[in-house]
């Protein structure tokens, strides 16, 4: 098996700068936003609930604007919307380092999230297209980048913070600066067409076609816990390392090591992970086992609760630690087990058609559920431990990767999850250089 770096070689140079762009992207983002909301409450000294509207606003602007912007990248092209989400990334973030007015600070906010809604859609829907039969190869490698950029970004970034956030916000600008030059020069363009016998010739009739796709909405829906599973490692695993470890700087590094260990797992382990899947299971195996592993990545903590909390010592730091980070391990595996295929299926229902505004609105569902989860979640951690149940929160998102995977392997055992369901042929997007 091929390291990363040589394995993306074999692809072609556009998949290639694609997957270079995905990792700069998050590079240049986690180096800034992990530490915007410390700098709006300390430097500028902006009560709690304004640092709530800013961070809001961004995640707002995008989760609720990336099925717009896979439907403007179907209409316009894909390296169109990438070069415009980057410029606006830009603005973003230099704005975020020069102004302390909440207006700005919140337009500069909405802007990074709405930079984010153009660009996530059209890189995924050009990387399907341009990797071909090699799609889910191409989507494991593409997450090993990802989680690159997210575990190097907040490294470069504490180091940029120490001196000063503005000047963290500026390098980050000018990192989006250069990758803007380099998708200018060097990404070939890429404009989908549509058939001859069904044209787009309106928005409305491109949703139509989007949202009448009766399996790729089971599948979104099948799938819309998963995604609040997921983001537990950076809620509910981060507190509850916090609330045992007992001092903050013991709390800092336990959460520390559970990035650290979700994202070397996944560079490490994805590529041959997603081989072996292809090779023996298929998409509906390794997708339901995915589930499956989510389900059970909260199982530790559902242990833990039986043990009592020790007064000091070594005992209270392996409490702490050791639980949280089985289920880090635990998100990590499932997260790659399933993501290649996920994203494979959503190409293969959409048919290759309007894949962009397909991945647009399944990004915009399921970040309906992380909201939704990180809410129904903060609720049940503090009601149960007021409670007296510490265990009911994990016993809750155990048994939702268990339904998460059920139906999903409902939908596969019944046909829904291949293009032969919906009774219409395979189609080729034609793309033009």
């Amino acid at each position: 098996m091929k390291n990363p770096l040589s394995q993306a070689r074999t692809f072609d140079r556009s998949v290639q700068l694609l997957m270079a762009n995905q990792f700069t992207i998050n590079l240049g983002f986690y180096m800034l936003m992990p530490y915007l909301a410390q700098y709006l409450s300390g430097n500028l000294g902006m009560a709690a609930w304004t640092v709530g509207l800013v961070l809001g606003v961004r995640n707002f602007s995008q989760q609720g604007m990336f099925f717009f912007g896979g439907t403007l990248a179907d209409r316009f092209g894909y390296k169109p919307m990438i070069i415009t989400g980057l410029v606006l990334r830009i603005v973003g973030f230099a704005v975020l380092g020069i102004v302390d007015s909440l207006p700005a600070l919140l337009a500069a906010s909405a802007a990074t999230g709405l930079a984010g809604a153009l660009f996530n859609p059209a890189v995924r829907a050009y990387l399907a297209h341009d990797a071909g039969e090699r799609r889910v190869e191409a989507f494991a490698l593409f997450n090993v980048f990802y989680q690159a950029g997210i575990l190097l970004g907040p490294l470069v970034g504490v180091a940029l913070t120490g001196v000063s956030f503005r000047l963290t916000c500026l390098v980050a600008a000018g990192v989006f600066t250069v990758l803007s030059v380099v998708q200018i020069r060097a990404l070939p363009a890429r404009t989908p067409s549509h058939d001859a016998d069904s044209p787009a010739t309106s928005v409305l009739s491109q949703w139509r076609t989007v949202v009448s796709n009766r399996p790729f909405l089971l599948f979104s829906l099948a799938m819309f816990g998963s995604y609040a599973l997921s983001f537990q490692v950076y809620l509910a695993l981060p507190l509850e390392v916090r609330r045992l470890a007992g001092s903050e700087q013991a709390g800092t590094v336990g959460v520390g090591l559970l990035f650290a260990a979700s994202g070397l797992a996944t560079i490490v382990g994805q590529t041959r992970l997603t081989a072996w899947c292809k090779k023996h299971w298929g998409a509906g195996k390794s997708l339901v086992a995915g589930l499956t592993a989510l389900g059970i990545a909260f199982l530790p903590l559902l242990a833990a609760t039986a043990v009592p909390v020790p007064a000091d010592g070594p005992g209270r730091w392996a409490l702490a630690i050791v639980p949280p980070l089985l289920s880090a391990l635990l998100i990590a595996l499932g997260t790659m087990l399933a993501y290649p295929f996920e994203m494979d299926t959503i190409v293969a229902l959409a048919e290759n058609r309007y894949v962009a505004t397909h991945y647009g609105l399944y990004n915009t569902i399921c970040g309906i559920g992380i909201t939704l989860g990180n809410l129904l979640t903060g609720v049940a951690l503090d009601t149960a431990r007021s409670a007296g149940a510490p265990a009911l929160p994990w016993l809750a998102l155990a048994a939702t990767g268990g339904v998460c995977a059920l139906a999903v392997l409902g939908l596969y055992r019944t046909g829904r999850l291949t293009p032969a369901a919906t009774g219409k042929p395979d189609r080729q997007t034609t793309i033009t250089a």
